[in-house]
């Protein structure tokens, strides 16, 4: 790696710590000779990414557009020994002055560990933009835009409503009924889907925690795949893009959509699964199974480590439930304000 020395440049060093200098049998392409402006696939499958155990490749490609939008065309050709703080900030001034805060900040946070992988590699002796983030007002966490569970029966009639395309109106329903994130759900295989047992799983090199993920599918969810099945074709997605079966639906389609149904600000893919979460604490759900069903973590590190139980005969008992109640949403504001009357299982 040190032969890129100082003269490397910094889109050149990104390349190099997204594959961490490994040869990729596709491209060919080796830290010592990539090109500048060569993409080099740099999260190409073959590839052996520096954070392959951490980083799924939606994310990877994420931040490769967020490096391509707002660095690149700037910086991306300022040799890494050069790069200043002043500089940086200045391209970064024009991301603030947007609005876009949250892209601001990641990208502070991303644009530092290409410049640790410089200096802990060689490259550099030390990171002249580490307080960058200093000059910026610090960024207020925000929570993904939902509505209440009581709120649902309008949502499920915007959808049946909605002039969107049946597989994103089945994309949608797909990720109320099983909790998933947004890129989980777009990215749903056929491969993953265990008819017999009637569960989804996810492998752990696609889940933010990379871990995998078992989803009980209930007669709705099973009622979506029927549904998509003469609409995918042979494609390998669930939910294949509309102009390339070979890809999945991209992510923001679900949030396009709900745009266009009037949710701007309101809601987002992601909120869906605060309204389920949300349902199901309100009716007395085990808040550590409801966890699970979310695929998120212990954050005590200690109990993470003795409770590895993904409570599964539980889960499909709670989803059967949830299921249900947005079938009963589906009925109108009348039904649900009956849902209490659905047997709560915690056993």
């Amino acid at each position: 790696s040190n032969a890129m020395g100082e003269n490397g440049y910094f889109q050149q060093t990104l390349l190099a710590y997204g594959r961490a200098g490994e040869m990729c049998v596709n491209c060919e392409t080796t830290l010592e000779n990539i090109k500048l402006g060569q993409r080099a696939s740099v999260f190409c499958p073959e590839c052996q990414p520096l954070k392959k155990a951490k980083v799924t490749p939606d994310h990877a490609a994420e931040v490769w557009r967020s490096f391509e939008n707002h660095i690149f065309p700037s910086i991306g050709n300022v040799p890494i020994g050069s790069l200043t703080a002043r500089q940086t900030i200045s391209v970064l001034e024009s991301v603030k002055n947007k609005g876009h805060l949250s892209t601001l900040h990641r990208l502070i946070q991303r644009i530092n560990d290409v410049m640790s992988y410089a200096v802990n590699t060689g490259l550099i002796d030390i990171n002249p933009i580490s307080k960058i983030g200093d000059a910026f007002e610090r960024h207020k966490t925000q929570h993904m835009p939902t509505i209440p569970p009581k709120n649902l029966p309008e949502l499920m009639r915007s959808i049946a409503a909605s002039n969107a395309k049946p597989q994103t109106r089945y994309l949608i329903e797909w990720s109320l009924h099983t909790l998933v994130r947004p890129s989980e759900a777009a990215n749903a295989r056929w491969d993953e889907i265990d008819l017999e047992q009637k569960l989804w799983i996810i492998p752990a090199s696609r889940m933010k925690k990379r871990k995998e993920h078992r989803i009980p599918l209930t007669n709705q969810a099973l009622a979506i795949l029927d549904g998509m099945r003469s609409i995918s074709g042979n494609s390998d997605f669930i939910f294949p893009h509309r102009s390339n079966v070979d890809r999945p639906m991209d992510r923001r389609t679900a949030n396009n959509a709900l745009k266009k149904m009037g949710y701007e600000d309101r809601l987002v893919a992601h909120g869906l699964r605060s309204i389920g979460s949300t349902a199901l604490n309100e009716h007395g759900y085990d808040p550590d199974i409801i966890e699970v069903a979310l695929s998120h973590l212990d954050k005590n590190a200690v109990r993470r480590a003795y409770n590895r139980a993904d409570y599964l005969e539980r889960r499909k008992k709670m989803m059967a439930w949830w299921s249900d109640y947005i079938e009963l949403a589906k009925q109108g504001e009348q039904n649900l304000s009956g849902s209490r009357s659905l047997k709560i299982v915690n056993d």
